[in-house]
């Protein structure tokens, strides 16, 4: 896979550069849970509104401190994944300020839980930066959590840094997507199952926004490649009964299973998956949403040998990861592992402190202005932000679950990959986005 692909320019409202939005709605399941993140982000093109870009801010910059939030699910289902996101978020904002903060003033960072809610998600952001005043959010994990935050950071003109993979078709000048879009890790992970020569794919996933989405994705790629899918499955946030399920995927026969669940319903699928016989050897199945705080959840022994698709694991051999595993590990403890969403989110502080400082301003209009081509050594790898679409470059890598509960490195891409979310560099995909 090329490591560079082309992208669409942002329009710019004429101030300082800034990119007005170009985010492309999406045709979403019918469940509740999306139906609350599309209620909120189905009001046409904000960006440009005069109300959004007269929107006026109240971070307060005259201290010696600048506020930030840190908004992840504490509780409800999606807390097995988002509580290590933020105990990241924290560990690089107590690093920056031990190295003298962001222009001179020390990060305070005001934690909010969404619950695994995206009505929550929304109402925590609206405090955020109405009530608390911060500077820029981080945080979110499923689609549907970022796309009912989206709205309220546009049109209150303020920055979201969203941390986790998704399923691409989006830009917004007031998001910064730190983890990987569609073509930095489903379309790797389609190519490394064809390349070990998979013929036909079951797929399996959580009910919202994402899973729906990338799975539209999976069946254009399938199509083009000569792939069949076999059978395609959703079950809600949160399900743990995964009986019937497990028995059409055993029934099917299918080469591989692509996991889109999000969650603890993993540990009650692979629990399932495992009890019903299935191994990695005879029908393997790649995830896009497993880490390694996941596996200990799961199991070990309902997982080793099944693949995952990401752009960081906690083995990665670099010596900036060195330095973050050891750093984590001295702050939270000898046994908690690393992984991607968190790495991610962690590089994100950092990029938005260098975006500040190269900027030199906290002022949102500023920062939009100076993303572009702004880099972090990050524990990945160099990471660098796209300004046309506010996204990262992104190394992808295949990995392998380990007896010890790791990820093992069995393939990675030639270098950086440029994001390419509406991709446009795919012919199959053409039609996608819906326009």
């Amino acid at each position: 896979m090329a490591p560079s692909r082309r992208h669409r320019k942002l329009p710019t409202n004429g101030t300082k550069g800034v990119p007005m939005r170009l985010s492309r709605r999406m045709v979403a399941a019918p469940t509740a849970l999306v139906a609350i993140g599309l209620l909120l982000t189905a009001c046409g093109s904000r960006a440009g509104d005069e109300a959004a870009a007269s929107a006026e801010s109240c971070v307060d910059t005259s201290g010696d401190t600048i506020k930030v939030g840190s908004l992840n699910s504490l509780s409800g289902t999606m807390a097995i994944s988002e509580v290590t996101v933020r105990d990241s978020i924290r560990l690089a904002v107590e690093e920056i300020n031990a190295d003298g903060g962001v222009l001179g003033k020390q990060i305070q960072v005001v934690g909010e839980d969404g619950a695994s809610d995206p009505a929550t998600f929304a109402e925590k952001a609206e405090k955020l930066i109405r009530q608390d005043c911060v500077a820029a959010v981080f945080g979110g994990w499923t689609s549907a959590s970022r796309k009912a935050m989206l709205p309220v950071f546009e049109d209150n003109n303020s920055l979201l840094y969203y941390p986790v993979q998704y399923e691409g078709l989006e830009a917004s000048p007031n998001i910064f997507y730190s983890g990987a879009t569609t073509n930095q890790q489903i379309v790797p992970a389609l190519d490394y199952l064809k390349e070990q020569g998979t013929e036909s794919l079951y797929l399996v996933g959580s009910d919202y926004v994402f899973p729906r989405t990338a799975n539209s994705v999976i069946k254009a790629y399938a199509e083009a490649n000569d792939i069949e899918i076999l059978g395609e499955d959703y079950t809600p946030l949160g399900s743990t009964d995964f009986s019937t399920i497990v028995n059409k995927v055993r029934t099917a026969g299918a080469d591989a299973v692509f996991n889109t669940l999000n969650g603890d319903s993993n540990v009650a699928f692979f629990r399932e998956y495992s009890n019903a016989g299935l191994t990695a050897e005879a029908m393997p199945v790649v995830s896009v949403s497993i880490a390694e705080e996941e596996v200990g959840g799961i199991g070990v022994q309902n997982i080793e040998g099944q693949l995952t698709a990401w752009n960081y694991y906690q083995t990665v051999d670099t010596p900036e990861n060195q330095a973050f595993v050891a750093a984590y590990k001295e702050r939270y403890g000898d046994n908690k592992p690393t992984s991607d969403p968190m790495e991610a989110a962690y590089t994100s502080v950092y990029l938005w402190k260098e975006t500040v400082e190269q900027a030199e301003s906290f002022d949102v209009a500023d920062v939009q202005a100076a993303a572009g081509g702004v880099s972090f050594a990050a524990p990945e790898g160099t990471v660098t932000i796209n300004g046309d679409n506010n996204h990262i470059t992104k190394t992808s890598r295949i990995g392998v679950i380990n007896g010890d509960g790791l990820i093992d490195t069995v393939w990675e891409s030639d270098g950086p990959i440029d994001p390419d979310p509406y991709l446009e560099s795919y012919d199959w995909a053409d039609g996608l986005s819906g326009n």
